[in-house]
C-alpha cells in the first residue's frame, strides 16, 4: 500500500506540541480589527487546542 499523503494545508495551520496534542491560531483574527473590541482582539491572539473529535482527525490528514 502506498504512503499517505501528507495534507499540506492542515500541516501549515496545526503545530504539534512537546507532548502530542495539537494546537491552532483562533480564526477571525487577520483583519478589520477596528470593529472588534480591544478584549476580543486581545484573545484572538491566544492559541487553542484542538478538540479530541477534531485532533484524530487532523491527525490523520497529516499522516500521524
Amino acid at each position: 500500500m502506498p504512503k499517505m499523503k501528507t495534507n499540506k494545508s492542515v500541516a501549515k495551520r496545526i503545530k504539534i506540541t512537546a507532548r502530542g496534542k495539537l494546537k491552532r491560531h483562533r480564526p477571525m483574527a487577520g483583519h478589520l480589527k477596528s470593529t472588534k473590541g480591544a478584549k476580543r482582539v486581545r484573545n484572538l491572539r491566544k492559541s487553542r487546542l484542538l478538540s479530541k473529535g477534531f485532533a484524530k482527525h487532523a491527525k490523520r490528514l497529516m499522516g500521524l
